[in-house]
């Protein structure tokens, strides 16, 4: 195992240079594909299909996250962040070349399970990089990268699609992905002292089967595949009780901090995915811009959580982080309850409550996630931590399919006053959601305290 003294400081900057760059193009695809999403359905059809290229994308690289962490154990970091990068940029070549919805969403599932090892593996392998008091430089440099994929995202994704074609918003991620798999092959150190540990290759399987058949089963509206998939939920959850290392802190979610943080994220996340994937159809559909603007509507709310998240990485030193996770559930509440009656106002208007927010999400995640972290032992911080970023992206891949639920597919190729109905009844859903989160965020001790009162402080983690 490499630690931080024994690599020259040269080679770790290159390295680093070379995992920030695959955290950027993580972020830069999470941001500039749903600007082309409209296009694609009308060039391609399957407006019934909406939703499932992003919920394919997020189910697959949610369920994969943990097993790439644990595989990276047994085998090493470096071999799995290559083969990682590799597999996201084959998925993205797949993406552009599609020549159906059902093609799409085949090579997005392939792009997800890339995606799968690039943030959890960056983190891990700075942490065991750099020492603990580098790793806040490095982690605000990460929390940058988002910020910037935020801004250029969603505005870059609305220039592709309308001077050259939807299919360059997947290609645009093809020369960032070179430069950091050359970068990783050059400089990037192994990492990490291979161990003995099992993957919980049933407990994933059956996680991917039954959200498979939830989200499946919600955006067909076929009810029996629905029911069907949560008693397969309920069955991985039953074996996850069981299994030595399993896909989900199972021992710390019998904790409340780390139990409500798990469901905080999970309903934050259903609310605030499923409500990105469509807001670029607000801008096309009810508004009447082009792809531009749909990127324009979705800067504001990825750059309000990323700003927010570096805010809430200086403020729990001296705020109680459930204080900070009960007022950005405030603040979600509030936004969403303006959305809905927002669903006919000029595009500045939703821009801006988007912005509102992506600021309560950069509260309440990031704190959740560090209170989770605080309040678990020091060999359950991993899994804690994969484990809230599990149900954050779980939540989001469930939004989106129960979002497209309420919409409708005949909304979504209407347009117009039919569509924004349908988004109101979607922003009501997330309200709903946020709503319920804030109530268990308020259960939690109001006198927890801050970082700034612990001997050793979490490491923040970005959003994703």
């Amino acid at each position: 195992m490499h630690g931080p003294a024994s690599i020259s400081p040269q080679v770790r900057r290159l390295a680093t240079a070379g995992l920030v760059v695959g955290v950027f193009l993580a972020a830069l695809e999470a941001s500039v594909v749903a600007t082309a999403m409209p296009s694609v359905i009308h060039e391609l059809g399957g407006e019934r299909l909406y939703a499932l290229p992003f919920a394919v994308y997020l189910l697959f690289s949610t369920v994969s996250s943990p097993l790439w962490g644990r595989a990276s154990d047994l085998v090493g970091r470096r071999r799995l962040y290559l083969a990682g990068v590799v597999i996201f940029l084959l998925g993205s070549g797949l993406c552009g070349l599609s020549a159906s919805m059902s093609g799409l969403i085949g090579a997005r599932a392939l792009q997800g399970l890339g995606a799968g090892a690039l943030l959890p593996l960056t983190l891990t392998i700075i942490g065991e990089l750099y020492s603990l008091a580098e790793r806040s430089r490095v982690q605000s440099m990460i929390s940058g990268v988002w910020g910037i994929s935020g801004l250029l995202g969603p505005l870059l994704g609305g220039w592709l699609t309308e001077t050259l074609s939807w299919r360059w918003t997947f290609y645009a991620s093809l020369p960032f992905g070179l430069a950091a798999l050359l970068l990783a092959l050059r400089f990037l150190p192994e990492t990490g002292q291979p161990r003995a540990a099992r993957l919980d290759w049933p407990g994933a399987a059956l996680f991917t089967l039954g959200s498979g058949l939830v989200v499946w089963g919600l955006e067909q509206r076929q009810w029996v595949l629905v029911i069907l998939g949560t008693l397969t939920l309920g069955g991985a959850v039953m074996l996850e009780r069981r299994h030595p290392d399993p896909l989900l802190p199972m021992r710390a979610l019998r904790q409340r901090l780390p139990r409500v943080a798990f469901a905080g994220n999970l309903l934050g996340g259903a609310a605030y995915f499923g409500v990105i994937a469509y807001l670029p159809l607000y801008a096309q559909g009810v508004s009447g811009g082009g792809a531009t603007s749909a990127g324009l509507i979705l800067t504001p709310m990825l750059v309000g959580w990323t700003l927010t998240a570096i805010v809430t990485a200086r403020l729990v030193k001296t705020v109680p982080l459930p204080r900070i996770a009960q007022m950005g559930f405030t603040v979600l509440v509030v936004m969403f309850a303006a959305l809905i009656f927002a669903v006919h106002a000029p595009l500045w208007v939703t821009s801006v409550l988007g912005f509102a927010v992506g600021t309560g999400m950069g509260f309440a995640m990031l704190s959740l996630l560090l209170a989770a972290q605080d309040s678990s032992p020091r060999e359950d911080l991993g899994a804690v931590t994969s484990g809230v970023l599990f149900a954050r992206q779980m939540g989001g891949a469930l939004g989106v399919a129960l979002m497209a639920l309420l919409i409708g597919p005949a909304a979504i190729q209407a347009g117009g006053p039919e569509l924004a109905e349908g988004l109101r009844r979607a922003y009501m859903l997330a309200l709903g959601l946020v709503t319920v989160a804030l109530l268990l965020s308020l259960s939690l001790r109001a006198g927890a305290r801050s970082v700034g009162n612990q001997g050793t402080p979490a490491t923040p983690v970005i959003p994703d």
